[in-house]
């Protein structure tokens, strides 16, 4: 925890996996137009979006197992992001609300990565409101698809977003620069995960408002005629293609990648945000090999 006061806090040297941390940063100060008494707040900076736009490379894990304890643990790990995952999860709406609120302890947590279950503007609207300072939108296929799902994201005139006076991602109400500052604060990151998406990289990567590019392995297998084998050589040279584009449009790219020597050779080719890991697959491979070990002391198979 910090020594000094928040108000002492320069947003500029917030780490980079303190953006769900430092989700509400209180100024001891009254600030103008707030009542006497009232404690006034400020929206501080998206640390994990500033570091993909500063070109820092972001170590994330993906969480699956819809608990806000085991969001808490993965959160005070070390990682600079957790995404939480409702597309494939039987994740929803206030688990996720208890998720934020358990990752968002201190400066030192990862930041929140939320991913709806589609690119559904109802759906983003919802997670904006609990708190989410970033989603991962899946299933982009073109600019339109990509436009549409930033235009949820951002307030009117720039967008759709519904506009709600008091929730949770302002402080319900005390957050008096939300509305002004939201729009530029919200990380949105496009799913790319079909051979015609992946040669659309360059015109989704012109998308005003797309920071970053996250490249499916999965579906991406499944669609180039390789399903559950992404390590495939089609598939391993369509992962690498996408790098590359989205690498000449200027787009940090990401990727999902459990194993850990694909892990590390996507951060070494230049992929910016990787997910190193799932959740339940720690707790699967940590509780079968501790089974494992025990059953062969008592000569078990």
């Amino acid at each position: 925890m910090y020594s000094r006061p928040f108000k002492d806090i320069p947003y500029a040297n917030v780490s980079s996996r303190s953006a769900g941390a430092l989700f509400f940063v209180v100024l001891r100060r009254r600030q103008p137009n707030t009542p006497k008494g009232q404690i006034a707040m400020q929206l501080p900076v998206n640390a994990f979006k500033h570091a993909l736009k500063e070109g820092r490379p972001q170590v994330g894990l993906w969480c699956s197992l819809c608990s806000n304890i085991v969001a808490e643990i993965v959160a005070t790990a070390g990682f600079d992001w957790v995404v939480l995952d409702t597309e494939h999860s039987p994740n929803e709406l206030p688990m996720i609300l208890q998720q934020l609120q358990a990752m968002q302890i201190d400066a030192n947590t990862a930041s929140p990565v939320v991913r709806p279950a589609w690119n559904d503007a109802v759906l983003i609207k919802r997670f904006l409101d609990i708190g989410s300072p970033n989603l991962i939108l899946p299933f982009v296929q073109d600019a339109e698809e990509a436009r549409r799902a930033v235009a949820a994201t951002r307030y009117p005139p720039h967008g759709i977003r519904g506009v709600s006076g008091s929730q949770r991602a302002n402080r319900y109400g005390l957050v008096q620069d939300y509305h002004a500052r939201a729009d530029s604060e919200i990380g949105v990151i496009v799913q790319v995960e079909t051979a015609a998406a992946l040669n659309r990289i360059p015109e989704i990567a012109k998308v005003d408002g797309v920071d970053g590019i996250f490249i499916g392995p999965a579906d991406l297998s499944a669609d180039l005629g390789h399903l559950g084998n992404s390590a495939h050589p089609d598939v391993q040279a369509a992962i690498m293609r996408g790098l590359q584009l989205c690498q000449a449009a200027g787009k940090p790219c990401g990727i999902l990648a459990p194993n850990e020597d694909d892990a590390r050779r996507y951060l070494d080719a230049g992929f910016m945000f990787v997910a190193v890991g799932v959740d339940q697959g720690l707790l699967a491979k940590a509780a079968r090999d501790l089974a494992r070990r025990f059953r062969g002391h008592l000569g078990r198979n």
